[in-house]
């Protein structure tokens, strides 16, 4: 019996590159479209070479162009969705090419699938974000423990320094928990709203046309192979450049803004695990490792990690459509799919460390990415 085949949009990315070669462990024979955009990739590096490898079938293309993509889908049996334009920050002022590549190529996709002659998908697995919750989830003491979600940190709550949410019914503090995936979607930037609007594509078209469909929301992925040239998402990668360099890490708001860091092989996993499940899905689910962790600590490990002395200020800065915490609920990925992380921060580091030890020096970006931002208004 021939092995079933994925097509994986974007999957020379950075969850790509780990998720392709465990499909390939697991039998499934594997098609990937990308674009391989500079700003990912860099000039199309060499340590793309993994792409010629047996059982992967490359076609460049992208996913916004209708051709491609109905190309790209024939004989397929499963589809996972990674392409797209990540960065909460450059999304506010990129608002077409995000809702391009996000929101549009998602309806493309589903368009394609939609008018194949000889429909062969049955599932649609969409990386979808975190960033869909805005602030998530918190308690009110004062509220008889009442889970309660926050707006939007306003503009004059941030120059005040007032970087704590408050409870929008009696406006005492609040403490962050857990947010699982039936909290409301609360979306306080472009990205996420295209993100949004994503996941509302798949599931109505998938519903309507019979496909089984699954939604993971991925909390903040690191690790070995992301992207190193790009400023805007991937706050590890940022780190780890400054500290290489003896750069100062500067710490927005006061630090203790908290992430949910969850390891790329734990993603690729996930992913793995729900293409390959033999039960409808036809869920939302979160990937993230279930633990907040301080942007301070994270900066202090990585630092461990690269035996550098880390050098930090409190910068007292702010973007616009950041949040304040984030910590994911992942009940529901351990019932659904009997999985649950295993990628210690700690660990991960180490993992990172080693790898970003052995690659090129890159240009520390974040200085012109900031000032990009302040440019138009979106930083203080």
């Amino acid at each position: 019996m021939m092995s079933p085949t994925v097509l994986v949009t974007g999957g020379a990315g950075f969850i790509g590159s780990h998720l392709v070669p465990a499909l390939l462990q697991r039998s499934w024979a594997v098609r990937v479209l990308d674009n391989l955009s500079p700003q990912i990739h860099g000039q199309i590096p060499g340590r793309l070479d993994w792409l010629t490898r047996s059982g992967i079938d490359f076609q460049r293309g992208s996913a916004t162009e209708p051709d491609d993509v109905q190309r790209s889908i024939a004989g397929v049996d499963t589809v996972i969705h990674l392409a797209a334009e990540t960065g909460t920050a450059q999304s506010m002022y990129e608002i077409e090419r995000y809702n391009l590549v996000n929101s549009q190529a998602t309806a493309t996709l589903l368009q394609a699938i939609e008018r194949a002659p000889n429909r062969q998908v049955r599932r649609v697995i969409l990386a979808s974000s975190r960033s869909i919750y805005g602030e998530g989830a918190y308690r009110c003491a004062n509220c008889d423990g009442e889970r309660v979600y926050p707006p939007p940190r306003t503009l004059d709550q941030l120059r005040a320094g007032r970087w704590q949410p408050t409870c929008p019914h009696c406006a005492a503090p609040l403490v962050a928990i857990p947010t699982r995936e039936t909290d409301p979607p609360a979306t306080a930037s472009i990205y996420a709203a295209t993100k949004l609007a994503q996941e509302d594509l798949i599931r109505i078209a998938c519903t309507s046309m019979g496909i089984d469909y699954c939604i993971l929301r991925l909390q903040n992925v690191y690790g070995e192979g992301q992207s190193l040239q790009n400023p805007y998402p991937g706050l590890i990668a940022i780190f780890s450049t400054r500290l290489r360099r003896g750069l100062q890490l500067p710490l927005f708001e006061d630090g203790l803004c908290t992430r949910d860091f969850v390891h790329v092989s734990d993603v690729a996993e996930a992913f793995c695990r729900a293409a390959s499940s033999d039960e409808p899905l036809s869920s939302t689910l979160n990937v993230g490792s279930g633990s907040a962790t301080t942007i301070r600590d994270v900066a202090v490990a990585l630092a461990t990690a690269l035996d550098v002395e880390p050098r930090m200020e409190v910068t007292g800065q702010y973007r616009l459509g950041d949040i304040r915490h984030n910590c994911a609920d992942v009940s529901a990925l351990r019932s659904s799919l009997g999985f649950a992380p295993q990628v210690a921060i700690g660990d991960g580091m180490s993992r990172f460390a080693s790898w970003v030890k052995g690659e090129p020096l890159p240009e520390d970006n974040l200085d012109r990415a900031n000032r990009e931002l302040q440019a138009r208004k979106l930083m203080g």
